[in-house]
């Protein structure tokens, strides 16, 4: 499949990700007729102007907006969801569920309209949780996500989607595509308001730090829970590789870079040129004690992997920040 031959949707381009994917298509020269996204236009996180292509403010949770945004298509990509970081998803269970009705009638509306190829963004928080139990975590490989113990709310919405995209390959012939993102982050993200993802919340907090003269840190949990993280061109990359492979299965999409939060603000400290008291907040929201991408399965099918290293991402990831703060951006912008 070529793309510029195609008539592509990106849904939730309002979003982090999805604004980020909607310009990267149309730099390379691919047709996007539509990008949607639930919020105002003026609270996407970016907006792209270009000829043909429609921005529309609509709810894809419900099946007459989902049949409007794809009237044109003949690809979709689906990066519409209700979620932010660890504070958020653990607060916000049933909010986070709800996304399963933006993928519910995507699909469906995507088979009436006789698509081509439908991309679903899933998560990392399918896998089983009790696998994810230790720090020192054995890196996650696709079929660890069964038997099912998701994370609850977001991890059983992104893993139900991921069985409903089989089955409507299966059963109704429409070619679907699943990545399993993990911890994406770059500039042009959350950095404050309650929806932000590790890597931002510890920059902000971090400049805040540094600009207060006030040289504390507040970190949620002891510090010792890992991750890995994947900077936003990466992410890209990999969104597209996988929408045109002949993978069914759904891949990782991640680094394997392993931090744990305590490396994760070294790193922003040796970035700012600042040592701060760290405060652990033990009954903050934290998630698993430990996760990361075995990367194995993308290696062996599209024989690459993410590969920005985490402190290059990270730096380009504070500088951003860092601009807005001095800019007086407003709480809750991107």
């Amino acid at each position: 499949m070529d793309l510029k031959q195609e008539r592509v949707v990106v849904a939730g381009a309002g979003g982090f990700i999805g604004g980020h994917l909607t310009r990267a298509l149309i730099d390379q020269g691919i047709p996007v007729v539509a990008a949607v996204d639930i919020k105002p236009l003026n609270e996407w996180y970016q907006t792209v102007d270009a000829p043909g292509l429609k921005n529309l403010s609509l709810d894809l949770k419900d099946l007459k907006n989902c049949r409007t945004s794809l009237e044109d298509a003949t690809v979709c990509f689906d990066l519409a969801a209700d979620m932010g970081g660890m504070g958020f998803i653990e607060n916000n269970k049933a909010l986070c569920m709800l996304s399963v009705l933006t993928g519910t009638h995507l699909l469906m509306a995507a088979k009436e309209a006789g698509l081509k190829r439908f991309f679903f963004s899933s998560s990392a928080c399918v896998y089983n949780g009790d696998k994810q139990t230790n720090p020192d975590v054995v890196a996650l490989k696709e079929s660890d996500a069964y038997p099912a113990l998701p994370e609850d709310g977001y991890g059983w919405e992104k893993l139900f989607t991921e069985r409903l995209c089989r089955h409507f390959r299966e059963d109704y012939g429409l070619e679907t595509r699943v990545a399993r993102y993990h911890n994406v982050y770059g500039p042009l993200g959350t950095w404050q308001g309650g929806r932000e993802k590790a890597p931002a919340a510890m920059c902000r907090k971090v400049l805040e730090a540094k600009h207060s003269g006030k040289h504390e840190i507040e970190i949620w949990g002891d510090g010792h829970q890992t991750r890995s993280f994947m900077y936003i061109d990466d992410c890209l990359k990999g969104t597209q590789m996988i929408a045109l492979s002949d993978v069914t299965e759904p891949l990782n999409l991640g680094s394997s870079e392993l931090v744990s939060i305590n490396q994760l603000v070294d790193i922003v400290e040796e970035i700012a040129g600042i040592k701060l008291k760290r405060n652990y907040n033990l009954g903050a929201p934290k998630g698993v004690n430990g996760r990361n991408s075995d990367n194995t399965l993308i290696c062996e099918k599209l024989g690459w992997e993410p590969s920005i290293p985490l402190r290059e991402g990270m730096r380009k990831t504070y500088e951003w920040i860092e601009s807005e703060m001095l800019s007086g951006a407003p709480v809750g912008a991107h």
